[in-house]
This record gives structure tokens, sequence and C-alpha cells, in this order.
């Protein structure tokens, strides 16, 4: 089981992570988490726990768990979008089918509002889009 453990371990925190080295190499032969760091992944900044020195090989570990969580969290981002659009979707079926003037009474100020809201920043993002794409193009 020792051989098939990792030498790193990070326990997933709000805004990143604890960084534990995974020790089964000692007398007990248990296995033991000595925590080497901190991950803060919004601010992409890794800070050694107390007093320990961080090795090349710890610095290159968490590197990479940096990297990959990242990645993980934008490749949430939009999975969360698309189901938002799923949502949205249910949600009309929901409006035009089943709801009752009651319900259409508590949510429909707070759907009006959040979907203006989102309507106004995706029109000026796609403007913005839209006035670099044409710059660039009138560049070349």
């Amino acid at each position: 089981m020792a051989g098939e453990l990792p030498d790193y371990y990070f326990r997933i925190r709000e805004n990143g992570a604890a960084v534990f080295r995974v020790d089964t190499e000692n007398r007990q032969r248990r296995i033991e988490l000595d925590q080497i760091a901190l991950v803060n992944v919004n601010k992409g900044e890794v800070k050694p726990h107390g007093d320990t020195q961080l090795t090349d090989e710890d610095i290159a570990a968490i590197q990479d768990w940096l990297d990959k969580r990242v990645l993980l969290l934008a490749q949430r981002d939009i999975e969360d979008i698309h189901r938002a659009v799923d949502y949205m979707n249910v949600t009309t079926q929901w409006v035009q089918s089943k709801a009752s003037e009651a319900q259409l009474e508590d949510i429909t100020d707070a759907l009006l509002l959040a979907m203006h809201d989102l309507r106004t920043v995706l029109v000026r993002k796609k403007a913005e889009r839209m006035i670099k794409a044409k710059e660039q193009e009138q560049s070349t």
C-alpha cells in the first residue's frame, strides 16, 4: 500500500489548499502527513508552513497541482454556466406550464432584474469583442 500513495497530499480549502508531504518511511510504518505549505489559488501564492524550507521537488509538485487546479476550476465555471442555461430553459417551461400566480408574483421581479443585469453585461461584452475584432481586422 505504501508504494501506491502519492508523495504529497493537498487538502482543499476555500481559496486553495494546505499541502502535506506524505511520509510512510517511519519506524511505526504509519502514514504521517507533515504540512509544508499553504497555496492560494486565486493569487497563485505558495507560503511555506512554519519553518519549512520547500525543496525544488516540493515547489515543482505544488506548481503542477496549482496549474491543474486552475484548469479544473475554469472547467467547472464553464460547466456551471452551461447548467445555468439549461436551468433557465427549465424555468421558462415551468413559468409557462406549471407556475401559479402566487409563485409568479414571488419570483418575477427578482428574475427580471437578474435577467436584465445579465443581458446588459452580455451585450456590453459582445460589443467590446466586436469592436476589438474590427480594430484587429483594420490593422492587418
